[in-house]
C-alpha cells in the first residue's frame, strides 16, 4: 500500500491538486453544480492536502476563519485507508492552534457516523445543501 501524507496547502500554489480532487469528488461524482463548488472562501481558508510521496492529490479539506470545516473529500480509490482520518486530524490540530475552541461543520448525511467517530456531534435535524442531505455537526476542542 503506498504512502500518503497531509501537509498545509496553499490556495494559489496548490490550486490545481486541490481542485483536482474537489472536481472529482464534488462536481464529478456527486452532481454538485460547478457554481456551489468555488466560492470566496477558498482564498481565505487554511487549506489540507493528502498526497502520495511522488505528489499525487488524494485527498482534500480546508479550515475556514470562523473555525467550520468544509470541502473534505477523497478519491473514491483512497477511501476507508485512513485519508480521512488524517485530514480530519489535521484539520482539528490546525483549528486548536489557531484558538478556535470548537470546530463546526456541514456533514454528508451518509458520512455523520465518520465525524461522530471522531467526536463531532449532531446538532438540528438534516437539511439539504447542493441537493444533498446534511446536517450541522460540531466538537469542542481541549
Amino acid at each position: 500500500m503506498a504512502e500518503f501524507g497531509v501537509r498545509l496547502a496553499d490556495w494559489t500554489r496548490d490550486h490545481a491538486a486541490l481542485a483536482q480532487v474537489r472536481r472529482t469528488v464534488f462536481i464529478d461524482e456527486q452532481g454538485v453544480p460547478e457554481a456551489l463548488e468555488w466560492d470566496a472562501d477558498d482564498a481565505v481558508s487554511v487549506h489540507f492536502l493528502a498526497a502520495l510521496a511522488d505528489g499525487t492529490a488524494i485527498g482534500c479539506a480546508r479550515l475556514l476563519p470562523d473555525g467550520h470545516a468544509g470541502r473534505m473529500a477523497v478519491l473514491p480509490a483512497w477511501r476507508g485507508r485512513g485519508v480521512g482520518k488524517a485530514l480530519l486530524a489535521a484539520v482539528i490540530d490546525e483549528a486548536r492552534a489557531r484558538g478556535h475552541r470548537a470546530l463546526a461543520l456541514s456533514a454528508q448525511v451518509h458520512a455523520a457516523g465518520f465525524y461522530a467517530r471522531a467526536g463531532f456531534t449532531a446538532v438540528g435535524e438534516p437539511y439539504d445543501e447542493a441537493g444533498i442531505p446534511h446536517v450541522a455537526m460540531q466538537k469542542t476542542l481541549d
